[in-house]
């Protein structure tokens, strides 16, 4: 027994160690795009559009970019991962052929986002013609964070008690009135966990909409969804690795960083929020 408990005792402050460095260096991090950064943000950095290769000027036509490729994504990648969960929840039939639906799920929520960037440059760019432009870069984004919403979708949904389910069906329900009404309700915290997921890193992913949508400079506003936009993580990039000068404008990057930390977590606690309201609503 004192064998087992010293061995238990060093799991656990192994674990607790590992915890405490995971959040060092992300506190580490945000910090010191706090200090570098803030001292950059003012009125015009966020209004102005770029001038000298973003060496000067403002991140403006970036910022309204990133909004843009978010909500396209989420537009597009919400209904399909939600409506597949729940199909694959509560229609479809449990054998092999649901079971390899699963698995390749899965395996999709694990392939690196250049991989995705090149199936969207393929498919959405080259073979379907939408050019380097708002909608292919959404559909991109969309498919990239689609298995982590319907993976996260699916284990909310089958939390649900199974009583819930048959005790309205009982009562002459519908199946759909069933799913609609007693089990999406309950289910919608957890699906919107997952969701919460998926925008933050659609929000930041940089390799997709370089293939797929990215600009760095443009001298106009997009006007329609098959226009090219600049974008925040791309901006950063150029900035950061391509810029002649890129030790000069190390407070222009530190500016773009904090701007878009501030818009992912600004996204994520508006899902929070909502998920927090719909859990107080519905609780079982």
């Amino acid at each position: 027994m004192g064998n087992k408990r010293t061995g238990e005792k060093v799991i656990y402050w192994m674990m607790r160690g590992i915890t405490y460095l995971v959040v060092f260096f992300i506190a580490y991090i945000i910090i010191d795009i706090l200090i570098h950064g803030l001292p950059t943000m003012s009125w015009e950095f966020i209004t102005a559009n770029p001038e000298k290769s973003g060496a000067e000027g403002g991140i403006f036509p970036a910022i309204l970019g990133t909004l843009y490729l978010v909500v396209g994504t989420i537009a597009v990648a919400l209904p399909l991962g939600m409506f597949s969960a729940v199909y694959l929840t509560e229609y479809a039939k449990q054998n092999k052929l649901a079971q390899s639906i699963r698995m390749a799920i899965v395996t999709l929520a694990g392939i690196p986002s250049i991989v995705f960037g090149l199936f969207g440059l393929g498919l959405f760019v080259i073979t379907l013609n939408f050019g380097s432009s708002i909608l292919a870069g959404s559909l991109t984004l969309a498919c990239m964070i689609l298995p982590t919403i319907i993976v996260a979708s699916e284990e909310s949904l089958k939390s649900v008690p199974q009583y819930m389910r048959e005790g309205s069906l009982a009562l002459g329900a519908t199946k759909w009135e069933t799913i609609y009404k007693n089990v999406l309700p309950y289910a919608l915290p957890g699906m919107l966990t997952g969701s919460i997921l998926g925008i933050g890193r659609a929000a930041g992913e940089t390799a997709p909409i370089l293939l797929t949508a990215a600009a760095f400079f443009l001298p106009e506003l997009p006007t329609s969804v098959f226009d090219p936009v600049m974008a925040l993580p791309y901006h950063l990039y150029i900035l950061a690795t391509q810029h002649p000068e890129a030790q000069k404008i190390l407070p222009m990057q530190y500016g773009t960083a904090l701007v878009l930390l501030f818009l992912v977590v600004g996204l994520n606690l508006v899902a929070i929020i909502l998920r927090i309201r719909v859990r107080k609503k519905y609780k079982w």
